[in-house]
């Protein structure tokens, strides 16, 4: 009873989403601004009809109703318990139904979100939202129910995908789901904009938290989805420039374009027309990205769906609402009204800098994912393009923005003095120079692009420290020269100056990870119980190889002792092959030793009567890139907390004796 009734929940939904789409477009044209509540109410409707659906699959797998046909297919009583509710998204139709939930949630808290938000354009942005929300629950009911019911039901179910049965991808798919669909958001407010005609620093205000909460939580996904993957798969390396995985980097470019766009925006009054267009891509590319996943196109371990008739469904759901909204961009953006100017030489002009390299970043991308997809699907031909295209077009293009970053925040706004910025900069560009010199003696004979790397993260983690020191200090003839007041003033700069130095140096802790890589080793051999195996500075020596029988597999484990070079024991480490009966599948569990930030990483190859094989490798420093992922995604989480983040921006007051026809609508 608790399944029909969640499928009921689901067409409520679409009954409700439906009303709020409506509403704000009848009180418009009927002059009743009331009517706007009813889209509020609407949006809280149907967040709570998604959650009771989302809640009553989750209830289904947990508790292995098998009458059920979407936990017939994904869950098996053996498996363990944080397994049965993970396996509630890793699947098409519990994903989407997730989907639809992370974008219901979002609708209900920009109908509560009263301050932060003018009431027109939150009417508006509601009712873009539940247009978006009835589109999606309608593919769901009509070609992906998750509560579709088996008779008679079977008395076990096929278990998961093993790959997907780790803690990694029980974390994963939430957290990218509520970066993807935050985007929606951006993409509501910039849509109600071109069809309200009115688009300010009140907007921009507006946009800007619910930009960060989308960036932020991508950041978090595409980190988590990437240490998945070199963990799980076997091989290694921590990204592969997958497809799918391309279809979660290109709105997290694009996003990051909108981001500092919104400041522009915020703080002059300028690029609206393109700030507008890039929330409008941005949510385009993760629907993009959706239509990848799902639609059968292609196989990837990543990929949830591959069938064709739900592909066409997404493509007309691309159509409908990319080609809608630029053609509405097109129409309206002409009309807009151009902000303030400033000379080329600002922050300003940084910023757009910034957004050219950006934007050409994710170009290089697009067209490296979609070019062997579309020549495909036009000519049968079948190409790969693989990391060799991706490192020669996207990498000449991230290095120089990475070099504008702390010279964009070196320089005023409207108006900057590059000398005097450089002269600020001198230290972040010493110890580059430092440490890329030391780097490269430590490793001589390795790599040249390595050192040059460590010194870049070391030029963008201190120049986002000088920005912190130099606004505390203040520009002009009177500065501060104690250092304790310095501290003090540095204490009391707004969070998101802190959020935006934690962040820029989070990426600086990112491409130290990457450059280390350079100086990865690798060893592959095929040992017998003694037998050593060296990496690097580590040396993994085969104790032995035996059996061992978990709650829903069978596996065979190889267990490890790892020594550095003058025979010290650092650790053990355990490597394993996974049989899973039910799928008739087998998996590699990788073995992982941390010490400090690198890691010494073993995957077993294949199992022989007097041994196995054994790759090891060794990487140096690895650990960085994730956590550099983690500072920041915290920066945009600081930046949250900044009261202007909060609080709208002031809306212009009538004033006495004008008529309201002379002051711009709210």
């Amino acid at each position: 009873m608790l399944v029909e009734t969640g499928h009921f929940a689901l067409a409520l939904a679409l009954a409700l989403s439906l009303v709020q789409a409506v509403m704000p477009a009848w009180a418009a044209r009927a002059g009743e601004p009331a009517l706007r509540q009813v889209a509020v109410q609407a949006a809280l409707g149907s967040f709570a009809c998604v959650l009771f659906a989302f809640a009553a699959l989750t209830y289904a797998h947990a508790t292995s109703d098998f009458s059920v046909q979407n936990v017939v297919d994904n869950s098996h009583t053996a498996k363990p318990f944080i397994y049965k509710i993970s396996g509630v998204w890793g699947n098409h139709e519990g994903s989407l139904l997730l989907w639809v939930l992370i974008l219901t949630l979002f609708g209900a808290c920009v109908a509560v979100a009263r301050n932060a938000v003018p009431p027109v354009l939150r009417a508006n942005t509601l009712g873009v939202q539940g247009f978006i929300t009835f589109v999606f629950v309608l593919f769901m009911i009509a070609t992906s129910n998750p509560f579709a019911r088996v008779m008679p039901a079977p008395v076990e179910g096929r278990d998961l995908n093993p790959l997907l049965q780790d803690a990694g991808l029980a974390i994963h798919p939430p957290l990218l789901y509520v970066g993807y669909v935050g985007f929606s958001i951006t993409f509501a407010f910039a849509v109600a904009a071109l069809i309200d005609g009115r688009i300010d620093a009140v907007w921009a205000r507006a946009v800007r938290p619910w930009t960060l909460i989308a960036w932020s939580f991508l950041t978090l996904g595409i980190a988590m989805g990437s240490y998945w993957a070199y963990y799980e798969l076997g091989w290694g390396g921590w990204w592969f420039w997958d497809p799918v995985e391309n279809a979660s980097l290109m709105p997290w470019i694009a996003g990051t374009a909108l981001l500092h766009s919104t400041v522009v925006m915020e703080k002059r009054d300028a690029l609206k027309v393109w700030t507008v267009l890039l929330a409008i891509l941005t949510f385009s590319l993760s629907l993009l990205g959706t239509f990848i996943v799902r639609s059968g196109v292609l196989t990837s371990v990543h990929s949830f769906a591959t069938d064709p008739t739900r592909g066409v469904f997404i493509l007309g759901i691309l159509i409908l609402f990319i080609g809608g909204s630029l053609t509405l961009f097109a129409w309206r953006a002409p009309l807009l009204r151009q902000g303030g100017l400033f000379a080329p030489i600002s922050r300003e002009g940084s910023l757009v800098l910034n957004n050219l390299f950006l934007v050409a970043a994710c170009a290089t991308v697009f067209v490296g994912t979609l070019y062997p997809l579309l020549l495909e699907m036009l000519t049968g031909e079948k190409i790969s393009v693989g990391p060799p295209f991706f490192n020669f077009t996207f990498v000449p293009l991230a290095v120089p923005l990475l070099l504008i970053v702390p010279f964009g925040q070196a320089l005023a706004w409207k108006r900057g003095d590059a000398l005097a910025a450089a002269q600020r900069l001198f230290a972040a560009m010493a110890a580059a120079l430092v440490v890329g010199l030391g780097a490269a003696a430590l490793h001589w004979g390795g790599p040249v692009l390595a050192p040059v790397g460590v010194g870049l993260g070391a030029y963008l983690i201190v120049g986002s420290a000088l920005e912190i020191v130099s606004r505390a200090r203040g520009y002009g003839a009177s500065r501060a020269r104690g250092a304790a007041v310095i501290g003090r003033r540095a204490l009391g700069l707004p969070r998101s100056a802190w959020g935006t130095a934690t962040a820029h140096a989070g990426v600086g802790v990112v491409v130290l990870g990457i450059a280390a890589q350079g100086w990865a080793t690798e060893g592959l051999a095929t040992l017998k119980p003694g037998g050593t195996l060296a990496a690097g500075p580590y040396v993994a020596t085969l104790d032995r190889v035996a059996p061992r029988t978990g709650p829903n597999y069978e596996e065979t484990v190889a267990y490890l002792t790892i020594r550095n070079r003058a025979g010290d024991e650092i650790g053990h480490v355990e490597t394993s092959k996974r049989f899973y009966p039910s799928r008739q599948m087998a998996v590699t569990e990788s073995g992982l030793l941390t010490v400090g930030a690198s890691q010494v990483y073993a995957s077993l190859g294949e199992i022989q009567p007097d041994g196995a094989g054994l790759r090891l490798y060794h990487k140096p420093y690895v650990l960085l890139i994730w956590l550099g992922a983690v500072v920041m995604a915290l920066g945009g989480g600081l930046s949250l907390t900044d009261r202007r983040m909060r609080v709208g921006a002031p809306v212009r007051a009538r004033a006495k004796g004008l008529p309201p026809s002379a002051v711009p609508a709210e």
